[in-house]
Protein backbone atom coordinates (compact mmCIF):
# COMPACT_ATOMS: atom_id res chain seq x y z
CA UNK A 1 0.00 0.00 0.00
CA UNK A 2 1.41 3.53 -0.75
CA UNK A 3 0.57 5.90 1.91
CA UNK A 4 -0.83 9.04 0.70
CA UNK A 5 -1.21 12.14 3.27
CA UNK A 6 -4.41 14.63 2.27
CA UNK A 7 -2.99 17.95 3.89
CA UNK A 8 -6.24 20.13 4.54
CA UNK A 9 -5.60 23.54 5.37
CA UNK A 10 -8.68 25.74 6.43
CA UNK A 11 -9.45 29.16 7.71
CA UNK A 12 -12.74 30.32 8.18
CA UNK A 13 -14.43 27.46 6.35
CA UNK A 14 -17.42 26.84 8.48
CA UNK A 15 -19.92 26.62 5.35
CA UNK A 16 -17.88 23.60 3.48
CA UNK A 17 -15.40 21.78 5.40
CA UNK A 18 -17.52 19.03 6.96
CA UNK A 19 -18.91 18.13 3.24
CA UNK A 20 -15.27 18.66 2.07
CA UNK A 21 -14.32 15.98 4.52
CA UNK A 22 -16.68 13.48 3.77
CA UNK A 23 -16.12 13.64 0.24
CA UNK A 24 -12.40 13.01 1.30
CA UNK A 25 -13.60 9.65 3.16
CA UNK A 26 -15.70 8.45 0.66
CA UNK A 27 -12.61 7.73 -1.79
CA UNK A 28 -11.40 4.48 -2.17
CA UNK A 29 -8.35 3.69 -4.22
CA UNK A 30 -6.96 0.45 -5.05
CA UNK A 31 -3.42 -0.17 -3.68
CA UNK A 32 -3.47 3.25 -1.77
CA UNK A 33 -4.15 4.17 1.77
CA UNK A 34 -5.03 7.58 3.13
CA UNK A 35 -3.93 10.04 5.60
CA UNK A 36 -6.03 12.69 6.56
CA UNK A 37 -4.31 15.86 8.25
CA UNK A 38 -6.59 19.49 8.92
CA UNK A 39 -4.43 22.45 9.56
CA UNK A 40 -6.89 25.13 11.01
CA UNK A 41 -5.36 28.52 10.64
CA UNK A 42 -6.32 30.27 13.49
CA UNK A 43 -10.14 30.56 12.06
CA UNK A 44 -12.30 33.03 14.19
CA UNK A 45 -15.58 31.31 12.93
CA UNK A 46 -17.06 27.66 13.71
CA UNK A 47 -14.96 25.90 11.35
CA UNK A 48 -12.97 24.47 14.67
CA UNK A 49 -15.87 23.50 16.35
CA UNK A 50 -17.17 21.71 13.63
CA UNK A 51 -14.08 19.91 13.33
CA UNK A 52 -13.38 18.95 16.94
CA UNK A 53 -17.49 17.34 16.39
CA UNK A 54 -16.22 15.58 13.55
CA UNK A 55 -13.11 13.22 14.70
CA UNK A 56 -13.80 10.08 12.50
CA UNK A 57 -13.51 12.67 9.41
CA UNK A 58 -9.28 13.49 9.47
CA UNK A 59 -6.59 11.34 10.86
CA UNK A 60 -5.23 14.45 12.56
CA UNK A 61 -6.21 17.89 13.89
CA UNK A 62 -3.20 20.64 13.58
CA UNK A 63 -4.76 24.06 15.25
CA UNK A 64 -3.14 27.13 14.79
CA UNK A 65 -3.38 29.97 17.50
CA UNK A 66 -3.29 32.87 15.20
CA UNK A 67 -3.85 33.21 11.22
CA UNK A 68 -0.31 32.95 9.59
CA UNK A 69 -1.74 32.95 6.04
CA UNK A 70 -1.70 29.33 3.82
CA UNK A 71 1.35 28.57 3.49
CA UNK A 72 1.94 28.83 7.13
CA UNK A 73 -0.56 26.23 7.61
CA UNK A 74 1.03 24.18 4.55
CA UNK A 75 4.68 23.95 6.55
CA UNK A 76 2.96 23.06 9.65
CA UNK A 77 1.18 20.10 7.88
CA UNK A 78 4.00 18.88 6.11
CA UNK A 79 6.47 18.78 9.32
CA UNK A 80 3.26 16.39 10.32
CA UNK A 81 2.84 14.38 7.56
CA UNK A 82 3.86 10.96 7.20
CA UNK A 83 2.78 9.43 4.37
CA UNK A 84 5.17 8.72 1.26
CA UNK A 85 3.16 11.09 -1.19
CA UNK A 86 1.54 14.86 -0.39
CA UNK A 87 -2.02 15.46 -1.36
CA UNK A 88 -3.20 19.33 -1.23
CA UNK A 89 -7.14 19.42 -0.72
CA UNK A 90 -8.54 22.97 -0.09
CA UNK A 91 -11.18 23.17 2.27
CA UNK A 92 -13.68 24.68 -0.13
CA UNK A 93 -15.96 22.89 -2.75
CA UNK A 94 -13.79 24.22 -5.81
CA UNK A 95 -12.03 20.85 -6.03
CA UNK A 96 -13.66 17.53 -6.11
CA UNK A 97 -12.27 14.68 -3.93
CA UNK A 98 -13.76 12.12 -6.39
CA UNK A 99 -10.59 12.82 -8.66
CA UNK A 100 -8.53 11.06 -6.66
CA UNK A 101 -8.63 8.04 -8.49
CA UNK A 102 -7.53 9.33 -11.81
CA UNK A 103 -4.67 11.62 -9.75
CA UNK A 104 -3.01 8.29 -7.97
CA UNK A 105 -3.21 6.36 -11.06
CA UNK A 106 0.77 7.61 -11.98
CA UNK A 107 1.27 6.79 -9.04
CA UNK A 108 0.29 3.55 -8.19
CA UNK A 109 0.95 2.71 -11.73
CA UNK A 110 4.47 4.18 -12.79
CA UNK A 111 5.69 5.71 -9.75
CA UNK A 112 5.40 9.14 -10.61
CA UNK A 113 7.21 11.82 -8.51
CA UNK A 114 4.55 14.55 -8.92
CA UNK A 115 1.44 14.82 -10.29
CA UNK A 116 -0.68 18.10 -11.20
CA UNK A 117 -4.31 17.98 -11.74
CA UNK A 118 -5.04 20.48 -14.69
CA UNK A 119 -8.02 22.45 -15.49
CA UNK A 120 -6.69 23.63 -19.05
CA UNK A 121 -6.38 19.81 -20.24
CA UNK A 122 -9.08 18.90 -21.36
CA UNK A 123 -11.15 19.05 -18.25
CA UNK A 124 -14.54 17.04 -17.63
CA UNK A 125 -16.11 20.06 -16.16
CA UNK A 126 -14.95 23.84 -15.19
CA UNK A 127 -16.58 26.41 -14.04
CA UNK A 128 -16.42 29.65 -16.02
CA UNK A 129 -15.32 32.77 -13.88
CA UNK A 130 -12.60 35.24 -14.32
CA UNK A 131 -11.02 36.33 -17.43
CA UNK A 132 -7.99 37.67 -15.95
CA UNK A 133 -7.38 35.03 -13.67
CA UNK A 134 -7.16 32.40 -16.65
CA UNK A 135 -4.65 35.65 -18.25
CA UNK A 136 -2.90 35.39 -15.10
CA UNK A 137 -2.47 32.04 -14.39
CA UNK A 138 -1.28 30.91 -18.12
CA UNK A 139 1.79 33.48 -17.79
CA UNK A 140 2.43 31.97 -14.61
CA UNK A 141 2.51 28.71 -16.00
CA UNK A 142 4.21 29.43 -18.91
CA UNK A 143 7.29 31.29 -17.05
CA UNK A 144 7.42 27.72 -15.08
CA UNK A 145 7.94 26.55 -17.96
CA UNK A 146 10.73 28.34 -19.33
CA UNK A 147 12.71 28.38 -16.53
CA UNK A 148 12.19 24.92 -15.16
CA UNK A 149 12.00 23.13 -18.97
CA UNK A 150 8.85 21.56 -18.06
CA UNK A 151 5.55 21.34 -19.82
CA UNK A 152 2.73 22.07 -17.35
CA UNK A 153 -0.56 23.49 -18.13
CA UNK A 154 -1.72 24.60 -14.74
CA UNK A 155 0.62 24.70 -12.23
CA UNK A 156 -1.62 26.88 -9.46
CA UNK A 157 -4.19 24.21 -8.98
CA UNK A 158 -5.18 22.75 -5.87
CA UNK A 159 -4.09 19.51 -6.97
CA UNK A 160 -0.37 18.86 -6.47
CA UNK A 161 0.53 15.61 -5.55
CA UNK A 162 4.57 14.91 -4.76
CA UNK A 163 6.85 12.37 -2.78
CA UNK A 164 7.45 14.06 0.64
CA UNK A 165 11.02 13.41 0.56
CA UNK A 166 11.37 16.17 -2.39
CA UNK A 167 10.57 19.18 -0.29
CA UNK A 168 11.69 19.44 3.76
CA UNK A 169 9.21 22.29 5.47
CA UNK A 170 12.14 23.92 7.11
CA UNK A 171 13.50 24.33 3.88
CA UNK A 172 10.79 26.64 2.47
CA UNK A 173 11.62 30.47 2.36
CA UNK A 174 7.59 31.48 1.68
CA UNK A 175 4.69 31.26 3.52
CA UNK A 176 2.07 33.20 1.01
CA UNK A 177 0.37 31.84 -2.00
CA UNK A 178 3.40 31.69 -4.07
CA UNK A 179 4.63 28.97 -1.97
CA UNK A 180 2.60 26.37 -4.32
CA UNK A 181 5.77 27.48 -6.83
CA UNK A 182 8.08 27.28 -4.35
CA UNK A 183 7.14 23.41 -3.64
CA UNK A 184 6.71 22.36 -7.55
CA UNK A 185 10.09 24.11 -8.11
CA UNK A 186 12.29 22.02 -5.87
CA UNK A 187 9.75 19.02 -6.45
CA UNK A 188 10.61 18.92 -10.22
CA UNK A 189 14.19 19.63 -9.75
CA UNK A 190 15.18 16.74 -7.48
CA UNK A 191 12.80 14.20 -9.34
CA UNK A 192 12.36 12.97 -13.12
CA UNK A 193 8.66 11.92 -13.75
CA UNK A 194 6.13 14.36 -13.61
CA UNK A 195 2.37 14.05 -14.51
CA UNK A 196 -1.06 15.81 -15.25
CA UNK A 197 -4.60 14.51 -14.84
CA UNK A 198 -7.23 16.49 -16.49
CA UNK A 199 -9.58 17.51 -13.67
CA UNK A 200 -13.18 19.05 -12.88
CA UNK A 201 -13.09 22.28 -11.39
CA UNK A 202 -15.95 24.42 -9.37
CA UNK A 203 -14.29 27.42 -9.05
CA UNK A 204 -15.88 30.20 -6.03
CA UNK A 205 -16.71 33.62 -6.83
CA UNK A 206 -14.80 36.24 -4.77
CA UNK A 207 -18.82 36.82 -2.95
CA UNK A 208 -18.52 32.66 -2.22
CA UNK A 209 -15.53 33.10 0.03
CA UNK A 210 -12.71 32.88 -3.01
CA UNK A 211 -9.15 34.57 -1.79
CA UNK A 212 -6.82 35.27 -4.30
CA UNK A 213 -6.06 38.33 -5.60
CA UNK A 214 -4.30 39.86 -8.58
CA UNK A 215 -1.58 41.37 -6.14
CA UNK A 216 -0.47 37.78 -5.18
CA UNK A 217 0.86 37.31 -8.76
CA UNK A 218 3.86 39.76 -7.60
CA UNK A 219 5.43 37.30 -5.49
CA UNK A 220 4.42 33.76 -7.33
CA UNK A 221 6.14 35.41 -10.45
CA UNK A 222 9.28 36.51 -8.28
CA UNK A 223 9.50 32.86 -6.50
CA UNK A 224 9.41 30.93 -9.69
CA UNK A 225 12.03 33.06 -10.79
CA UNK A 226 14.28 33.16 -8.09
CA UNK A 227 13.51 29.54 -6.87
CA UNK A 228 13.63 28.45 -10.43
CA UNK A 229 17.04 30.01 -11.11
CA UNK A 230 19.27 29.43 -7.51
CA UNK A 231 17.19 26.56 -5.67
CA UNK A 232 19.16 22.83 -6.23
Amino acid sequence: MTKVTILVPAYNEEKTIIQVLQRVNEQVVPGVSFEIIVVDDGSNDATVTLLEQNPKLYTRLVKMPSNGGKGAAVKVGLAAATGEYILFQDADLEYDPADYAKLLMPVTRFSADIIMGSRIAAPPCTRVAYFWHKIGNRFITLLFNVINNTTFTDIYTCYLIFRRSLVKPEELKTVGWEQQAEILTLAVKRSKVYYEVPICYYGRTYEEGKKIRAHHMAAVLATIISRGLFAR
